[in-house]
């Protein structure tokens, strides 16, 4: 946006510098906003002072356009998308982007004001296109709940509208009774796993068995993702979905146990905005006086760990799971509601992987940078499950709820 009282020539010459400043890969669209909003993400350049007019009469075709693009229901200005300002600071360009801002504002509107050093602004401009892809990613996103949530699992269903309203993910309910007969219609698979115990042996085949039954619902319904009511198989098949789900999540997939669709939710968006796996896990102990907390599983992503045992499943002694090694350091725990209006994340440090026998397979033990948030867990838990990712990706998750 630039105002008709600025010479071209100079504020050409402006915006070329500033712009090959921040070694950016962009369209630079000039005054043509018509395919404004259909990219992963759209700056407005304000160049100049004295835009304020042209943006008041912008957001009304802004506006018109998205809600012509959901035409089967209400949208609230509250629900839009933030509109990025980008400025340089010259010609009164910052001051015009906070009238533009304060504006915004008023009308209940997202917004913010991208400014700073070419620095900082090349790494916010990289966060928010994060963001921007992540979402774009999870729109029209297919998950499949086969069976429902676990008996145990009383706070860990969803509200599959709000669901796609608010993200674009399509829950499917998929029957138990579907992938019990893929089971029974498929070969055993070997999975080819290492290990010294004949009764791993002797049920790896099963356990791949029960993968390629689980694909086939996968291709068929179109998912890209899917949660597991688990603890069935122990009774119809004496086997496990561990080394399933770990397979499917090293595969790209989002696989989750025990149909905690939140936590299928959570491994989701992860997986959007980061582009790795996460580790469904329990909460087994927790210290609130140092931020240190177990958390352990009966299966983890293998391409998450540097090294794995093969053990039975711990509640049942049943089957095969996996106890597996993370390398130490910094990781992230995130979870959100199932209606995607409460998360928690925090960072930490795993500073041990352990393997008692009186818990689940696998084992790790991570110290919160905050210790602070250890309450969390004892006084406003979102379920119990909490998905484990390695590295720091507070900031991240923290922009993409904003």
């Amino acid at each position: 946006m630039t105002s008709e009282l600025h010479d071209e020539g100079v504020v050409g010459a402006a915006t070329e510098e500033f712009l090959d400043s921040l070694e950016l890969d962009y369209d630079f669209r000039g005054s043509d906003f018509s395919d404004f909003g259909t990219h992963a993400l759209d700056l407005i350049y304000v160049r100049t002072g004295g835009t304020e007019g042209i943006f008041s009469r912008l957001l009304s075709d802004i506006l018109e356009r998205t809600y012509d693009q959901h035409p089967q229901r209400a949208i609230s200005r509250h629900e839009l998308k933030p509109l990025y300002l980008l400025t340089s600071g010259k010609s009164n360009s910052l001051a015009a982007s906070m009238e533009i801002l304060s504006y915004l504002k008023q009308r209940n509107m997202k917004g913010e004001i991208i400014h700073g050093s070419a620095e900082y602004i090349k790494e916010r401009i990289a966060m928010l296109q994060k963001v921007s892809k992540a979402k774009k990613e999870l729109n029209h996103s297919k998950l499949g709940v086969i069976g429902e949530p676990s008996d145990w699992l009383i706070s860990s269903s969803a509200d599959y509208l709000t669901v796609r309203e608010r993200s674009g993910i399509e829950l499917i309910d998929i029957p138990m009774s579907e992938l019990l007969r893929e089971i029974e219609a498929t070969a055993d698979f070997d999975l080819k796993m290492k290990t010294s115990s004949k009764k791993m042996k002797e049920n790896l085949p099963g356990a791949g068995k029960i993968m390629m039954a689980l694909k086939t619902l996968v291709n068929r319904h179109g998912l890209e993702g899917l949660t597991l009511r688990c603890f069935d198989l122990l009774t119809a098949v004496k086997n496990t979905g561990c080394l399933a789900l770990a397979h499917l999540n090293a595969e790209g997939y989002v696989a989750g146990c025990e149909g905690d669709i939140p936590a299928m939710l959570s491994m989701r968006i992860i997986r959007a905005l980061t582009g790795i796996s996460g580790f469904q896990a329990n909460p087994s102990s927790i210290n609130p006086e140092t931020g240190e907390m177990v958390l352990a599983h009966c299966t983890i992503p293998l391409n998450m760990v540097e090294r794995y045992e093969l053990d039975t499943h711990f509640e049942s002694g049943i089957g095969v799971a996996i106890r597996g090694y993370m390398k130490e350091g910094p990781v992230t725990i995130f979870k959100v509601s199932g209606d995607l209006q409460r998360y928690f994340v925090a960072e930490g440090e795993l500073i041990a992987n352990e393997a008692k026998p009186d818990l689940c397979r696998t084992q790790q033990v991570i110290r919160l940078n905050d210790k602070s948030q250890a309450n969390y867990f004892l006084t406003n838990p979102i379920g119990n499950h909490h998905i484990v990712v390695l590295g720091k990706y507070k900031k991240l998750i923290d922009d993409f709820f904003k």
